[in-house]
């Protein structure tokens, strides 16, 4: 895991970079959904928080999460392709997610590409499991796994009021 890595909040000047790399990481063969300006309502939102890895003052990777009633939905997360498999990617989740537990909700949810076999392999090691199939997710050209983290038992979770 790379030490020198620092995980915060994105500010409203990083919207440009976040979205590039959404673009060129997440949604490459897709029609661009997260631009700029999307980004930037992310972070301005209050009911959402846009992170970045940063070394040296250098985005290497970014997350955007929703929260909601009872649970969070993780938007976006990328790690630059020569920073992977360090740590960063862990980072970013494990930031993500004591925010959730500290706000008191019952789980994550995601999508990933069928494709996708790294992602799912690293949110599978994460505690993730494949929910359902959500058919022609991605513009109608391919599949997602809707992936869930719970992050209380159903048991507990029925009973909160």
């Amino acid at each position: 895991m790379e030490s020198e890595v620092d995980i915060g909040l994105a500010g409203q000047t990083d919207c440009v970079e976040i979205a590039g790399m959404s673009r060129a990481l997440i949604e490459n063969g897709l029609r661009w959904r997260w631009k700029p300006s999307r980004i930037l309502s992310l972070i301005r939102h209050p009911d959402c928080v846009v992170i970045t890895a940063t070394v040296s003052d250098e985005i290497i990777g970014f997350a955007a999460m929703e929260f909601h009633e009872l649970h969070a939905h993780l938007n976006l997360l990328a790690v630059k392709s020569k920073r992977r498999r360090n740590g960063v990617g862990q980072k970013l989740l494990d930031w993500l997610e004591e925010s959730v537990m500290i706000a008191g909700l019952n789980y994550i949810s995601l999508e990933v590409r069928t494709s996708n076999v790294a992602a799912i392999t690293f949110y599978e090691k994460a505690g993730y499991h494949i929910d359902h199939l959500a058919s022609g997710y991605y513009n109608g050209i391919e599949d997602a796994y809707r992936m869930k983290h719970d992050l209380i038992s159903d048991d507990v979770a029925k009973r909160r009021p």
